[in-house]
């Protein structure tokens, strides 16, 4: 299967964020023309502003596939450009929220793994200024995928992504963020690989709260 990078993009520029934590927000992205370096820690030219949810080795790259961001668009009745969901990469033909976790793709000279689902935020809900934001995106829980560099390299916009190869556990991000199978999150803590710590801790509160509501 083969998809193709619809835009690359990093940060505009900084916002003020309606949090206390971290007062600024960097989800302001915008597409950018021509090759983009990448590394382990993301795109050259892009950044963070709350370090402790955002970035780091397993959220380097956040991907979002042109068809989610098409069905938003269709509902919210207005065009949702690239970068709107804040992501680095706007892909078509390729899954994003239904890749499977451990899922590698070849872009350019790159080579990404799939991470972990985002979750949405406050700071998200009030860029996009829409009422209920973050309730409306977890319903629908089209959250697009987090992605780790697995090889350093160059991208840009036309690029084919390529799968490399995909794990046999079968375990997506939206199942990680829905919780919605816990046979299929507890074969994933259990399969080889490299786990983010993101998704583990996700699908370890889900398994500890069905845990709890069995009677004793």
């Amino acid at each position: 299967m083969t998809g193709r990078v619809e835009a690359v993009c990093v940060v505009f520029a900084e916002l003020d964020a309606p949090s206390r934590r971290s007062p600024r927000t960097a989800i302001d992205k915008r597409p950018v023309i021509g090759p983009v370096r990448v590394e382990t820690g993301g795109l050259t030219g892009d950044h963070v502003c709350d370090t402790k949810f955002h970035g780091g080795r397993d959220k380097a790259v956040y991907a979002y596939s042109a068809e989610e961001a098409g069905r938003w668009s269709d509902e919210l009745g207005r065009e949702l450009p690239a970068g709107w969901f804040g992501e680095n990469l706007r892909v078509t033909g390729v899954a994003t929220t239904d890749a499977v976790i451990g899922t590698r793709w070849r872009i350019g000279t790159t080579e990404l793994e799939v991470t972990e689902p985002r979750v949405p935020c406050g700071t998200f809900a009030h860029w996009t200024g829409e009422p209920q934001w973050v309730r409306r995106f977890t319903g629908r829980a089209d959250v697009g995928a987090y992605l780790r560099v697995l090889t350093p390299g160059r991208l840009q916009a036309g690029d084919p992504v390529q799968i490399v190869s995909v794990p046999e556990h079968g375990v997506t991000v939206r199942d990680v963020f829905t919780g919605a199978d816990p046979a299929r999150l507890r074969a994933l803590l259990a399969a080889p690989g490299d786990l983010a710590d993101g998704a583990a801790t996700r699908i370890r509160k889900f398994l500890n709260r069905l845990e709890e509501q069995v009677p004793s």
